[in-house]
């Protein structure tokens, strides 16, 4: 019984020092209702995505510069922005979006992939 105790004590010790709350973590951002490509992912994928994966970037092999190509990967663009911190094929490489920008894309393909 002694040995739970001093096994229990540090760890409810230490998961008592966490005090922010889901409000002061959670993302705010309200989504639109529909997710439309020029107005909500555009912006996310030329402030996160171009400067690979266009021409002259590491990743030009598969450039993300228009709708079509977007539309066109997007499976493979939601496995890998949604891929666990650490793993070596996580993009964007060195970041990550925000839950709300992920949430976006998400969104965008189950409304349909709207362009405008």
């Amino acid at each position: 019984m002694k040995k739970i105790i001093y096994i229990l004590t540090p760890v409810l010790f230490l998961a008592s020092c966490e005090s922010r709350t889901y409000e002061e973590i959670s993302d705010k951002t309200q989504s639109p209702e529909v997710v439309k490509f020029a107005a909500d992912i555009k912006p996310i994928v030329d402030a996160n995505c171009i400067i690979c994966h266009s021409p002259g970037g590491s990743a030009s092999f598969q450039p993300l510069n228009n709708y079509n190509q977007v539309k066109t990967n997007i499976d493979n663009i939601l496995d890998r922005i949604q891929r666990p911190n650490g793993d070596p094929q996580k993009m964007p490489q060195g970041g990550s979006l925000s839950a709300s920008q992920i949430n976006l894309f998400i969104k965008w393909k189950a409304d349909g992939l709207i362009e405008n």
